[in-house]
């Protein structure tokens, strides 16, 4: 591994002042009022807008209204989009009181299909933090705060029955010629497993077999780490500069939809199922040191279970899917315990460090987690074991956020080796500093500093988006409103885009924005500058700005075709623990060249170092 610094900042300073590119939007209309938020679907076609009077649907392309669903009172502060099929989308809100809802969108109509958390009693009232629906629709997940507890809910919604009663709607609507919403009664949705903190005490005792109990203590020191560390925040008051103990820290889940991959337990499942459903979720919980994945499809509840840890994997399985089909070598030293449990994990992967932030892949095959103190792992779902595990210099401040960046440059001769299995990520630290990472199974680890902590806090960025349709490029938004792309393989500011004289980037420090994949554009919410002179004469209306990246000569050389969607792509699964073995002995024959390598350079590296240090103490020796 081998770390690569310079000075990226004032290279980024000395390029803005000289001949950088600059955009500006191609075209820009009125936002409805209080807009909050902004998505696009997937395939470019509509653009929907939550605000304080409900939200809306715009066509994407003439930027006109295509329908309203207004209510007052009713502020949407979170907006998401997908299609679920050709002409109906599905569109997940959340408001300003923490109530999460369910739409859909179709023929220019939108229904409210369902609610999340109703509130049926004011005293034990549940707010909605983060509400996500899966890329088709299939599965929502909603994090829920209530009287102090914290807990994941996950939902199958049922998509076929909601086509047949949208298509039953408009043919009412139709018959009866009104232009009003229809009464219909929509299908239920199903929630597929509640996922709460695990409750697991450090002193649990286990009675049996010494390998048994060994087992036992590792699994409940794995889970109770978590525990612990929950009821030992530390709070810190800015006011006073003082550090106190407290029991009453919330905590936060991360969560992510995974789709079929590798030899995890169920995954067999999965085939059986439609391309691209997803089979999993994982969790992990701010302060936690384990990565827990639990299943879609799972077994009755307040059922006992039987739970094994496999060593050589470092995970913790559900023995009815894959011990029949282990290899006796690693069969033999699998241990296996009873264990009564409610919604356990049914694989957790144990981090060394807490987990700060974390990124899945498109594909889902690779989950990415920023740990304390600088490290980064990547686990790959496909072997079921680390891809890598890369320390990152980071003196300044811990990690904040990561991404993967899908869409880098690779060579010919790479993209047709198991090696290719390289992953590129970009790690941003609480202090404004980004790493570009760079790793894979079998290869030299690479890290790059892109840009150093801002001396000013004008310049710390607030948004790092991987554009996947330009080629290593990142969309960068300061807290001051500039706006730039990033050439994060050549650390190279691209162009600036730069607003109307009238207007500014509206709130920079939470900007509201979406990237249309198929239109090649961003689109930003810019507010009135209030140092203009036209700002009178025209309102203070916001307004949405659209910078067609296509219309830029020096950004079309970075333009690729967008990625296929991980739900279209034909998903290759192990179903048995001997496919996953097979293929991870094939990628380390593959990348037996490049690994001698590595370690040739490695021991180079020692020997070098070696020499330096035998060198400095015989100077030191004859100076004295």
């Amino acid at each position: 591994m081998y770390t690569r610094k310079g000075t990226p900042d004032s290279e980024m300073e000395a390029a803005c002042k000289t001949e950088t590119p600059t955009l500006e939007p191609s075209s820009a209309t009125q936002l409805p009022e209080g807009t909050n938020c902004l998505a696009c679907s997937e395939d470019g076609r509509y653009l929907s807008l939550g605000h304080c009077q409900g939200l809306s649907v715009w066509c994407a392309s003439s930027l006109i209204c295509a329908a309203e669903w207004l209510q007052d009172r009713v502020e949407i502060t979170s907006i998401q989009m997908t299609r679920m099929a050709e002409t109906a989308y599905l569109l997940g809100t959340v408001d300003d009181m923490g109530v999460a809802r369910v739409f859909a969108y179709h023929c220019e109509d939108i229904h409210l299909l369902h609610v999340i958390n109703i509130m049926e009693n004011i005293n034990e009232r549940s707010i909605c933090l983060t509400f996500e629906v899966s890329e088709g629709g299939d599965y929502g997940a909603a994090s829920i705060s209530c009287n102090g507890a914290l807990w994941l809910e996950v939902y199958h919604f049922p998509l076929e029955a909601w086509l047949k009663e949208l298509e039953m709607a408009l043919a009412q609507k139709q018959h009866s010629n009104s232009s009003g919403d229809v009464d219909m009664k929509w299908s239920p949705v199903a929630m597929v497993i509640e996922i709460k903190p695990l409750q697991i005490s450090a002193g649990a005792a286990a009675d049996g077999p010494l390998e048994v109990v060994q087992t036992m203590d590792f699994l409940t020191h794995c889970l109770a780490l978590d525990v612990d560390t929950s009821c030992s925040r530390r709070a810190f008051n800015t006011d006073v500069g003082e550090t106190k103990e407290t029991n009453e820290s919330p905590r936060r889940c991360t969560h992510h939809f995974l789709l079929p991959c590798g030899p995890n337990p169920g995954e067999r499942k999965a085939k059986s199922q439609p391309a691209g459903l997803p089979v999993a979720v994982c969790v992990w919980w701010s302060g936690s040191h384990n990565l827990l994945q639990y299943l879609l499809q799972k077994a009755p509840k307040n059922k006992p279970g039987r739970l094994f840890i496999c060593p050589e994997m470092n995970q913790l399985y559900d023995h009815k899917h894959l011990f029949k089909n282990m290899l006796p070598v690693v069969k033999s030293s699998c241990l296996l315990f009873e264990a009564d449990v409610e919604a356990m994990p049914d694989v957790l992967w144990p981090n060394a460090k807490k987990i700060l932030c974390s990124a899945v892949s498109r594909c889902t095959h690779y989950i990415a987690v920023g740990l304390h103190d600088g490290l980064v792992c990547v686990w790959d779902r496909k072997s079921a074991s680390p891809l890598s595990v890369v320390p990152v210099s980071v003196t300044d401040s811990p990690f904040s956020k990561m991404q993967f960046v899908d869409d880098w440059p690779v060579s010919a001769d790479d993209s047709q080796t198991f090696t290719s299995a390289e992953v590129h990520l970009l790690v941003r630290c609480k202090g404004g500093a980004i790493h570009a990472v760079t790793t894979g199974r079998g290869t030299r680890s690479c890290t790059v500093q892109l840009t150093e902590r801002p001396k000013h806090s004008g310049d710390l960025l607030t948004v790092t988006a991987s554009v996947p349709f330009l080629q290593s490029l990142s969309l960068v938004v300061q807290r001051n409103g500039k706006m730039f792309l990033q050439d994060v393989v050549n650390k190279t500011t691209v162009c600036l885009l730069i607003p109307p004289t009238s207007h500014l980037v509206a709130a920079p420090c939470n900007p509201v924005y979406a990237l249309n994949t198929k239109l090649r554009a961003l689109l930003i919410k810019g507010d009135q500058d209030p140092s203009c002179s036209s700002s009178s004469q025209g309102g203070s209306q916001s307004q949405l700005l659209i910078f067609h990246f296509g219309e830029s000569d020096i950004i079309k050389q970075y333009i690729v075709t967008p990625p296929v969607s991980p739900q279209q792509q034909e998903t290759w699964s192990c179903v048995t623990l001997e496919e996953s073995c097979d293929l991870y002995l094939q990628q380390r024959a593959l990348s037996v060249d490049e690994r001698n390598k590595a370690i040739a350079q490695t021991w180079r590296q020692l020997q070098e170092t070696a020499e330096t240090q035998q060198s400095c103490s015989q100077l030191e020796s004859s100076r004295k």
